[in-house]
């Protein structure tokens, strides 16, 4: 019986031996395949910085180290932050025209869109200094350019007026610093902390200053998102029109009066709550007092547009010039 036991013992022993080592080598093979494929599959690649680049019509000095090195940074945490980096360009397709005609209408260089995108990521976002809205205004500085801030309204979150307010800043800003890149700046850290490094460093040129972090790195990041956008194939963004987000076609309502409740006042446009607030999110409640019986524009979504096709059968077979060949 011990023989039987010594012998059962035995040949288990060996089998197990055997199958660990069979499965040793099989791991070896597999990791092995996967490796071949991952080396011959997968690669990041430097990022090429242009020898000419402009901001506004403003040269932009790339032959300064410095200057390279801080655009290339900004060139390669952008294009290597991919699920953002696309978001950015899908949203681009749908708030771009509304921003670049009220640019053009005011006289601010295009580029400036650009500056939307490095404030928010052309959404409404909040900060957490309270700074709200694509051109993330706070709010003596929105209520100083005419946006209505209460509880009920705020018009940091209206893309067109606030897109108008900050025009009317950025024009004040070139008035006083007479250059685009320094008026960016002083967007993003406020005049006085500009004027102050001004006067300590005795420099008024942006690319000579040394400026806190988020500020020195401000008009890279704004010129990056241009160089990026505007080529995007170039930075191994690779997609389709039907990709991106359609504009959505609206309706404008006029509202002069107290409204109880918005959800009931959706339902007489055929549409919900839900998607009235999406197309007017400056309304801040759902409902509005409007006691002075001021005019509003409201956006109501055009029937059917929720579940419209935007790109047609040949739209989904051409591929732009922002698209893969």
């Amino acid at each position: 019986m011990k023989k039987i036991t010594y012998i059962l013992i035995s040949f288990f022993s060996v089998v197990g031996i055997l199958s660990i080592f069979i499965f040793a080598k099989n791991y070896i093979i597999l990791e092995q395949k996967y490796n071949d494929l991952r080396d011959s599959t997968y690669s990041v690649y430097a990022l090429p910085v242009p020898d000419s680049v402009f901001f506004a019509g403003e040269r932009v000095p790339i032959e300064n180290f410095d200057v390279r090195e801080a655009l290339d940074m900004e060139l390669h945490k952008i294009c290597y932050w991919h699920s953002e980096t696309f978001l950015y360009l899908k949203r681009a397709h749908r708030y771009f025209p509304v921003i670049e005609k009220i640019l053009k209408e005011n006289n601010i260089p295009d580029d400036f869109k650009y500056l939307a995108v490095a404030e928010s990521g052309l959404t409404n976002a909040v900060s957490p200094s309270g700074a709200t809205g694509f051109w993330q205004f706070l709010k003596t500085t929105g209520q100083s350019y005419d946006l209505e801030i209460t509880k009920e309204i705020d018009e940091r979150y209206h893309l067109e007026k606030s897109t108008e307010a900050a025009c009317r800043y950025l024009k004040y800003l070139y008035k006083i610093y007479g250059n685009w890149a320094m008026a960016a700046a002083s967007y993003n850290t406020g005049q006085g902390n500009l004027n102050k490094q001004v006067t300590k460093q005795n420099k008024e040129n942006y690319y000579d200053l040394l400026l806190n972090s988020e500020t020195s790195r401000y008009v890279y990041r704004i010129v990056a998102f241009k160089l990026i956008m505007t080529n995007p194939q170039d930075y191994g963004f690779k997609f389709r029109k039907l990709d991106l987000y359609p504009q959505i076609p609206v309706n404008l309502v006029k509202l002069d009066t107290s409204v109880t409740d918005f959800a009931a006042y959706a339902t007489h446009f055929k549409t919900n709550y839900k998607l009235l607030k999406y197309f007017n999110p400056w309304l801040r409640e759902n409902f509005l007092t409007n006691t002075n019986n001021k005019s509003y524009s409201i956006q109501i979504p055009k029937p059917g547009s929720r579940s419209k096709n935007y790109f047609t059968e040949q739209d989904e077979q051409i591929i732009k010039q922002i698209s893969t060949n």
